[in-house]
């Protein structure tokens, strides 16, 4: 059998890249200054850090002209013509410079050794100075310019945290207004995990790469333009040694790349696959044991951890290696940088503080293009993520009833229901009621009952107005529903379903569900009525007790709190579907007690596979593809022996057998 992908789900592509995150710009167009501003910080950051190498240049060549002695031609000639130093210091410097100028035999040492023993009157002249003033100028510009870069960096972090957080905020407030006007052939069509998927993984999807990635592509976009340029500009030759250098090495990268991308896609399908069948396994772990599949069990999961375990080798493996590839890709790049930097210097192209500089814009232009590649895939997760959004918020709504002025008042209701010639189909290619008409009388109990697909709580449905019918009408008291709003009809109804609903609360949340002004006592009476009481006084705290949907509550007990809720919720009309199919034959009289109490008074549709617990009905209606094929009292129709005797005997046939 077919298992679920789980947690390995892979993420979806987009099916509309520029047309989503044209539409999710769109949205934020509350936010848009907030936006604009935060992005020209992330440019004017970046910015800031490719001007920092060009003055990092200079700071090295103030420094490095400081520490050399100054034997320019100018100085040179003016110690010559100097009449104040003697011929002999002159005679000695002179020496001193063509041993510098061998620069054949040129021995540094040496050369040194002689300045320092040149005259005080030449030696203050040619000592080395470092320009003190323009070294502190551009460390202060260089200060001033990281910090305001750090600030700026902060300040746009900030703001686009506040953009992604209101936005996903908005995004559920939309998802979670929509919910609630989407018919329910909506919810009938899709699942329940992709639905929530939307409203949970996809909007934090969007809020985490908004904010993390929309700016570092933009820093990193200017930052991989900005530092080629300025390489550029600097020296061509550098940059193309630089540029050449780390191309060679994304080659290699993107190699790697290409390689392990399958291992990555085949790694999350079998993280699914093993994931899918260990809840399969334990989920029914006691069939397992019961028939000692415990060994065949292990063997397949030991495949199944096996091929995980391939895959995760490979791919960590591939991905590993990535930090150190990128680590060669830098350290390439500054060999290859010093390298040639060291020749022009040679040959007097370019000062030493150009070398210096190029070591900073390598790695300015190696290390945006991982998070360019980085920031892409994030967008296209966004784009994907987006889309599924959007698509759940351009779903068909129901149509508006704002214009309805009927309304029906719960304690004035007679409790009349007519069918008029129902025709309705979940789509044109089906009919499910053909033409279903009947008249229920105030106060009746009314069973539908018939085979699987029959269209029992199909017709609820209808009545409850959760779908729209195709023809014919459906009148609560000789008002059609067509001119009642949803809420209207919705509060005339109490619905007590097979499926019980208990939420964490306390005991008196979920008796009282969207009801006010209901005291205490008011609740506990109808809670004795039911029969629940007891239970309610055993837990500590009685109707302050937390309660959920665990197993520390029985399917009898949640069943008859959900009772207990339609006797508080007190309306004119109930509808019991299936109520007791879930629970034992001892819970199943407990239940049937209670409703019976719940029914008192009011008008009743009951629908039940278990036919024996519908004998005291007032109509039993009995429907068969789409049409009330039978109606009437249980005795009478068991009288016809027809469709309904087959039905009910057919129960007792299954039982003897």
């Amino acid at each position: 059998m077919p298992r679920p992908m789980g947690r390995g789900r892979i993420p979806e592509k987009s099916k509309n890249f520029r047309g989503s995150i044209k539409r999710l710009f769109n949205s934020l167009n509350k936010w848009r200054y907030l936006l604009v501003i935060s992005l020209i910080l992330a440019f004017t950051s970046a910015i800031m850090a490719l001007i920092a190498p060009d003055k990092l240049s200079e700071l090295t060549d103030t420094i490095t002209i400081g520490l050399n002695p100054n034997i320019s031609e100018d100085i040179v000639k003016n110690i010559m013509n100097d009449s104040n130093i003697s011929t002999q210091d002159k005679s000695q410097f002179m020496e001193v410079l063509n041993i510098a100028n061998d620069t054949d035999n040129i021995d540094v040492n040496e050369v040194l050794t002689k300045l320092d023993q040149l005259p005080k009157s030449i030696k203050n002249i040619i000592e080395p100075k470092i320009n003190m003033a323009k070294v502190k100028s551009i460390a202060f510009f260089l200060a001033i310019l990281y910090v305001a870069s750090a600030i700026f960096n902060y300040i746009q972090s900030i703001l686009m945290t506040i953009i992604a957080n209101n936005f996903a905020k908005k995004l559920r407030t939309n998802i979670s207004t929509k919910i609630n006007k989407l018919p329910l052939k909506y919810f009938d069509t899709h699942e329940t995990g992709d639905v929530l998927s939307r409203v949970t993984n996809d909007v934090d999807t969007i809020a985490q790469n908004m904010n993390q990635s929309l700016a570092s592509l933009v820093t990193s976009l200017t930052l991989f333009i900005g530092s080629i340029i300025m390489m550029f500009i600097t020296n061509w030759i550098m940059a193309i040694t630089a540029i050449v250098a780390s191309l060679v090495g994304f080659s290699l990268m993107g190699l790697i790349l290409g390689k392990s991308q399958k291992y990555f896609i085949q790694r999350q399908i079998e993280l699914g696959n093993l994931n899918g069948y260990i809840e399969e396994i334990y989920s029914g772990h006691n069939v397992v044991k019961a028939y000692n599949g415990e060994k065949q069990a292990n063997i397949e999961f030991n495949d199944l951890n096996k091929k995980l375990y391939e895959c995760n080798r490979k791919s960590q493996f591939l991905s590993g290696i990535m930090q150190p590839i990128m680590m060669f890709v830098g350290n390439f790049g500054y060999v290859a940088v010093c390298v040639v930097g060291a020749l022009l210097t040679s040959n007097g192209i370019i000062s030493f503080g150009i070398i210096v500089a190029f070591m900073i814009y390598v790695r300015l232009f190696t290390n945006p293009l991982s998070q360019i590649a980085q920031s892409m895939t994030s967008l296209q997760s966004t784009a994907a993520a987006s889309e599924r959004v959007f698509e759940f918020l351009d779903e068909k709504e129901m149509y508006d009833e704002s214009k309805f002025t009927k309304k029906l008042e719960k304690d004035k209701v007679k409790g009349e229901i007519e069918f008029k010639n129902v025709k309705f189909g979940y789509d044109d290619t089906r009919t499910i009621i053909k033409n279903f008409s009947v008249k229920v009388k105030p106060g009746e109990k009314i069973a539908i009952v018939g085979p699987t697909g029959a269209g029992k709580t199909t017709m609820v449905n209808l009545l409850m107005k959760f779908y729209e019918i195709n023809s014919g009408d459906i009148l609560i008291d000789g008002v059609s529903t067509k001119e009642l709003t949803r809420e209207n009809i919705h509060d005339l109804f109490v619905m007590v379903l097979q499926d019980t609903w208990v939420f964490e609360g306390t005991v008196r949340d979920n008796l009282k569900f969207n009801k006010k002004d209901v005291t205490d006592e008011e609740i506990m009476q109808a809670c004795k009525t039911v029969g629940v009481d007891h239970f309610i006084k055993t837990l500590p705290g009685v109707l302050d007790a937390k309660i959920g949907d665990n197993d520390t509550i029985s399917g009898g007990q949640k069943q008859l709190l959900t009772i207990a809720r339609g006797m508080v919720e007190n309306a004119p009309f109930l509808i019991l579907d299936e109520a007791t199919s879930n629970v034992d034959t001892r819970t199943e009289e407990l239940v049937q007690k209670a409703m019976d109490k719940l029914t008192k008074g009011r008008t009743s549709f009951i629908i039940a596979h278990r036919l024996s617990t519908i004998k005291n009905a007032d109509l039993i209606l009995v429907m068969k593809d789409g049409n009330i094929v039978e109606q009437g009292s249980h005795d009478d129709l068991l009288k016809k022996n027809g469709f309904y005797a087959d039905l009910y005997n057919s129960q007792f046939d299954t039982i003897n057998d």
